[in-house]
């Protein structure tokens, strides 16, 4: 490795970092006493433009790897590939909710609030990218320390303070979790190579120690993608902080934690390399060995993905808060994501070992696809979500369901925003989240079939129907019940233009699923 591959590798990341410190220089240095619509606009507008520029950095082409030490053997970083299409998303995502602060008034530190969510894109890029423990952990806690950052920024709520403390707690926790599971790991295998991990493992087969590890994993993963039991911080989260902060912890730091999650699945099948093993272990020696440790790691996120679908989707009926209700929505779309990886391993039932060939490797290629796919979706969804959810709220006062009594005569085309998206969250053909959950739900089937895959799988399309309940009491309001007020709400142009650009992405996508499925499954 020289610093010149390193420079190359994390170019995107690094362009994101001058970004955010071009919006201080200006906001703080050149626009101290302009009005704050002006500073807002141009702290937006630069953040979106270094989005656009990091964009333009991300290789596409295959999948290379940035080498260390001396005999090249270790991976640091990755490029291409998925990990280029979860950081494209990243980058998206965090523009989309840039745009969502021109009709905020949370804040005046606006210049401040810009940097810190471009320098959290780029720890959530830098986790996207990770091949080693050391790499993984950096780039964690510089996308969760901007998060708890952003969570507080709104300073006149108590809500937002206590929603960033409580946050703060769960997330330090998490963090000594995961810390203290890579430590076990190194102590195992000598190295936090994620690669090298995977073979040593492999070739010791399982220990007490190992076990221990991957549970303490598990929990410091599960708090950051919020699934059950390690989902406590997400309501009161997403209902203090600042909508644009919500949109963007419901968003970005999804699709950056299930790309690590993505990139583990991937070390623990082949190394990076596509290789098995370099040293001429044969695929029989490899995949008894991991077959030995995976059925009970399997079963414990199988329940954890249950438990997620059903407290999340049964929890949302009885809020009355629509960022909560959010929240809840959001934990039960984990459990339908972690499904996708619990069931990663190709077997008939749970702990059944079956015959290993090519097109079994191709359906466990197309299960982490639509992993993928499916938080990309989802994530896209979200934010425009959000974001009506914010200008509702700054034009009621509050977020209550009764706060969109009337919303298709008040704001119809912010109406029918809402509309589009609440159907894809729950799954309505031909929306592109139907295509989500279809290509998730599908790629388990194929590449399992056996009760236990099916079983989960019938639980996920009840909680499905479960949640079309709770969207449509939203949907209700808006449509059908009268407004206790009709007059018109006012929304920045910009903030509109990104809204109906979400809602006609989730249109197209859901007509075209292809668009975005063949680009995945391309790499």
């Amino acid at each position: 490795m020289n610093y010149a591959d390193l420079f190359r590798v994390t170019l995107p990341e690094t362009v994101l970092e001058l970004a955010a410190l071009l919006v201080l220089v200006v906001d703080l240095g050149l626009l101290r006493k302009a009005a704050h619509g002006v500073r807002l606009a141009v702290a937006a507008a630069l953040g979106v433009g270094g989005c656009c520029v990091a964009m333009m950095t991300v290789e596409l082409e295959g999948i290379t790897w940035l080498k260390f030490g001396t005999s090249s053997d270790f991976t640091l970083l990755g490029t291409g590939g998925f990990i280029a299409v979860a950081q494209t998303g990243i980058l998206v995502l965090t523009a989309l909710t840039l745009l969502l602060l021109l009709d905020s008034v949370f804040t005046k530190h606006v210049g401040e609030f810009v940097a810190v969510v471009l320098m959290s894109a780029a720890g959530g890029m830098l986790v996207a990218a990770a091949q080693d423990l050391l790499v993984i952990f950096v780039g964690l806690e510089l996308l969760s320390l901007g998060l708890y950052i952003l969570t507080a920024f709104a300073k006149h709520s108590g809500k937002s303070a206590e929603a960033a403390m409580k946050y703060y707690l769960f997330g330090g926790m998490s963090a000594a979790f995961l810390l203290f599971g890579f430590s076990y790991f190194y102590g195992l295998t000598g190295t936090t190579n994620l690669e090298q991990i995977q073979f040593r493992m492999t070739m010791a087969g399982p220990s007490p120690l190992f076990y221990v590890a991957w549970i303490l994993v598990v929990a410091g993963l599960g708090f950051k993608i919020a699934v059950v039991p390690f989902h406590l911080w997400a309501p009161d989260t997403y209902e203090g902080a600042p909508a644009p902060a919500a949109a963007f912890i419901a968003s970005v730091s999804k699709v950056a934690s299930f790309a690590l999650l993505i990139t583990l699945a991937r070390n623990w099948w082949l190394g990076p390399s596509g290789n098995l093993a370099a040293d001429g272990t044969t695929l029989e020696q490899v995949l008894r060995g991991y077959y030995q440790a995976w059925p009970q790691l399997a079963i414990v996120l199988l329940i954890a993905s249950a438990a997620s679908m059903v407290v999340g989707n049964l929890a949302a009926l009885a809020q009355s808060s629509v960022r909560r209700l959010l929240a809840y929505s959001a934990i039960a779309h984990a459990g339908y994501m972690l499904l996708g990886l619990a069931a990663h391993p190709v077997f008939t039932g749970v702990g059944t070992l079956v015959d290993f060939n090519a097109n079994s490797y191709f359906l466990t290629v197309r299960g982490l696809g639509s992993v993928l796919f499916y938080v990309l979706t989802y994530g896209l969804t979200t934010v425009g979500a959000f974001g009506v959810v914010a200008i509702v709220e700054r034009a009621t006062g509050s977020d209550r369901l009764d706060s969109f009594l009337g919303l298709h005569k008040r704001a119809p085309l912010l109406a029918a925003v809402l509309l589009v998206l609440f159907l894809s969250l729950a799954g309505i053909p031909p929306l592109v989240g139907f295509w989500a959950k279809f290509n998730l739900f599908a790629a388990v089937l194929g590449e399992h079939g056996g009760p236990a895959p099916f079983a989960l799988v019938c639980v996920a399309i009840a909680m499905s129907a479960v949640s079309l309940y709770y969207y449509l009491q939203v949907l209700k309001r808006a449509y059908v019940m009268p407004a206790a007020d009709e007059s018109r709400i006012k929304v920045h142009p910009v903030t509109l233009a990104a809204l109906v650009a979400i809602a006609a992405a989730v249109v197209l996508l859901g007509c075209f699923p292809t668009a975005l499925g063949g680009w995945i499954e391309g790499f």
